[in-house]
């Protein structure tokens, strides 16, 4: 059903009009409803990830795209020539620049389930009630030690969305351990392109052991993953009403939102099991990084990652990461198309790189760090890209093709969007052009990345 942002006489998402960012995304604009019609226009940013926003064969899913199009539907009411309609625009952000984005007038529409915090009411105005009665709950790992209390979380890690609320309210909750003597709670926001339902998955996995999210979001991920406990009494904080977002000069249309909200928008219908189960039926899985045979294989391979990372420069860990996702560290595996071994490398590309036997674990790696450099030197080799980008569109290109990699590219410097950053600008592109698989190739490998420096930072502490 996803009628958003197209024509009287299509039931399918434009999807050329819907991603193609021309003068509404390079100059800022603050105006209010009156402003935004005249425009014709009306821009919301959202976080692109598996839940929010995503393409699939070129076409937008997820559930802040349901929203927008009841919205678009709503705010046209009554017109019935297309020309003369306000249409929805995307514009994918991470999610700690959704309010810097919108104070910067790069968007309207904060399109997000946000808490309307003290701190973020300074600044925002808020249309409340895409979920109502939220609770921000403790999530831990099922074999860490179950607290009975907030006292017992003093001086414990909790790991959290960076630039989320959760990160507010722990910090409210340390000056009160500080008024009673007690050690505060280790607040560490995470990597900026990790989303909760990321850091879900690293709880999952048993790289960390506490978070905090909202409680329908705990619950709807715990179907997926079943090593995560849920301390429904140890809450951050207790009936938050979540919503969009607007500047504090655009009063209009926080009210007009406000009425989509009170007037089509219900939690138990919509945010129920109808629309949020949807988008939670498909993801990818974190196995147990901690567990004994991963381990192994870990240790036993990580010299031969050190040797030939340091020899081309690359952080070990990435291309362990890499391995991880490719073949699970297992040297025995062979793909239906002929790839072997760690790297999972075609017998001709290693040829290439110089190598022959790639059922030896030492060949494997070696050769696969060798096509990795190869890639970079080739067709990454900019001198102002980013190095946690630069790595991910070499990811990106090893799984999909140097070629597919030079039109994904092509395609998001066409679409408005940065060529020199993966995350947020040519991931969108690879959605068009080749799907979802390259999509969650690079998530998946990030998070496994993350996932490896988080378990050697806590083995590096526990050896001092």
């Amino acid at each position: 059903m996803f009628a958003y942002a197209a024509s009287e006489s299509s039931n399918q998402p434009n999807s050329n009009d819907l991603l193609h960012f021309p003068f509404y995304i390079k100059e800022p604009f603050t105006g209010d409803l009156a402003e935004i019609k005249q425009r014709k226009i009306i821009r919301a940013l959202v976080t692109y990830g598996k839940s929010d926003f995503h393409l699939a064969n070129g076409q937008p899913l997820g559930i802040q795209v349901e929203l927008l199009n009841l919205y678009e539907k709503f705010l046209n009411k009554g017109i019935r020539r297309d020309v003369n309609k306000t249409k929805v625009k995307i514009i994918p952000v991470h999610f700690d620049q959704l309010i810097p984005a919108l104070l910067e007038g790069r968007g309207d529409i904060a399109a997000a389930f946000l808490t309307a915090t003290p701190e973020r009411k300074k600044q925002l105005r808020f249309a409340l009630g895409n979920a109502q009665d939220i609770n921000e709950v403790l999530v831990s790992h099922k074999e860490t030690q179950r607290p009975n209390s907030w006292r017992d979380m003093a001086g414990k890690k909790i790991y959290v969305m960076a630039g989320s609320s959760y990160a507010e309210h722990l910090a409210a909750i340390n000056r009160l351990f500080k008024r009673n003597k007690l050690k505060a709670i280790k607040i560490i926001e995470g990597d900026s392109k990790l989303l909760s339902e990321d850091i879900l998955e690293l709880v999952n996995a048993g790289v960390v052991d506490y978070t905090i999210v909202d409680d329908y979001k705990a619950h709807l991920w715990a179907k997926l993953f079943t090593e995560l406990r849920i301390d429904k009494h140890i809450r951050a904080s207790e009936g938050q009403n979540l919503g969009w977002a607007v500047r504090q000069n655009n009063p209009k249309l926080q009210k007009n939102l406000q009425a989509f909200v009170d007037q089509q928008v219900k939690q138990g219908s919509l945010l129920g099991n109808t629309l949020l189960n949807r988008y939670f039926e498909h993801t990818a899985w974190v196995k147990r990084l901690a567990n004994s045979e991963d381990r192994a294989r870990f240790n036993l391979y990580a010299p031969f990652f050190k040797k030939y990372a340091s020899e081309y420069a690359f952080d070990y860990l990435a291309i362990v990461a890499q391995g991880y996702q490719e073949s699970g560290l297992d040297n025995s595996k062979v793909s239906h198309r002929g790839a072997r071994g760690i790297m999972q490398l075609l017998p001709s590309t290693a040829k290439q790189m110089g190598y022959k036997d790639l059922s030896d674990p030492e060949q494997n790696i070696a050769a696969g760090i060798k096509y990795l450099d190869w890639l970079r030197t080739h067709y990454i080799n900019q001198d102002d890209i980013d190095d946690s980008e630069r790595m991910a569109l070499i990811w990106a290109a090893y799984n999909a093709g140097p070629t597919k990699m030079k039109r994904m590219r092509r395609l998001a410097e066409e679409m408005g969007l940065d060529p020199n950053r993966w995350f947020g600008h040519v991931e969108i592109a690879a959605g068009r052009i080749i799907g979802s698989e390259t999509v969650r190739y690079v998530s998946n490998v990030y998070k496994y990345y993350i996932a490896y420096t988080l378990a050697s930072d806590i083995e590096q502490q526990t050896q001092q």
